[in-house]
């Protein structure tokens, strides 16, 4: 090969490269359309969440809107006829008890929440609230005779779950931040000494006291709990023959 061979090789092979390189960089930016394509997929996954969360809340509202013409119409019924009147009678106590009526009445309040940010601890898990409270202070109202209570405003009744996913609380679907707040309509004696008596309200009190986690109990005279709205169906199961 001659001198002027080898010195143009080189040249060529870095021509032909420089091409490539170019072409495979106009089809990125043609397919991402000049955008980060990762961050593409995080916003429309972002956009499908609160699509979700939108028609979720649409749903809802259309649900209860049903459910109150049922209630109104059930109530016209009865003004007219006496049998529907006293199988509304009938059934009132059971409706009650299964939260799906409002109830008013003394109530008390607990309040839980995080420990302020100047709070330290070795372990991080001291300073936040957790399912475990809340669900202790829920089971003490319940054991001191509440007779209906929510969680962050919403209806609590025996088939609700209170989970913990992080440092937030889930209640029938929802996600709610500290402070949690729990109110119970009852004989407010009866369930503060019942919230005294708990185990679990008991050791929060020690870390409130350590650590300057949130704790705090209120009397109010006439609270308006709203009635739950959630669905009242469980799910079945079927036991395999063995």
């Amino acid at each position: 090969m001659t001198r002027w061979g080898r010195l143009r090789l080189p040249r060529l092979l870095v021509a032909l490269m420089a091409l490539v390189a170019g072409l495979l960089l106009s089809t990125t930016a043609v397919t991402a359309r000049g955008t980060d394509l990762r961050s593409d997929r995080r916003l429309q996954l972002s956009d499908l969440l609160v699509r979700q969360r939108v028609d979720l809340q649409q749903r809802e509202l259309a649900a209860a809107d049903l459910r109150a013409q049922v209630q109104q119409a059930t109530e016209r019924s009865a003004a007219r006829d006496e049998r529907t009147a006293a199988q509304r009678r009938q059934v009132a106590p059971v409706a009650l008890a299964a939260g799906l009526v409002p109830v008013r009445g003394p109530a008390l309040t607990v309040d839980l929440d995080d420990a302020p940010p100047s709070a330290t601890s070795s372990d991080p898990d001291d300073l936040v609230v957790h399912q475990q409270d809340v669900q202790a202070v829920v089971n003490a109202l319940w054991a001191g005779g509440a007779e209906a209570m929510t969680l962050m405003g919403q209806r609590v009744i025996s088939t609700s779950a209170v989970r913990c996913v992080g440092n937030t609380v889930v209640l029938h679907g929802k996600v709610y931040g500290p402070p949690f707040v729990v109110t119970a309509i009852g004989d407010r004696q009866a369930m503060r000494s019942a919230l005294a008596r708990e185990p679990g309200v008991e050791l929060f009190r020690r870390y409130v006291e350590e650590f300057g986690l949130g704790y705090r109990v209120q009397a109010q005279d006439d609270v308006l709990l709203p009635a739950y709205t959630g669905t009242v169906e469980l799910p079945s199961s079927t036991a395999a023959a063995s």
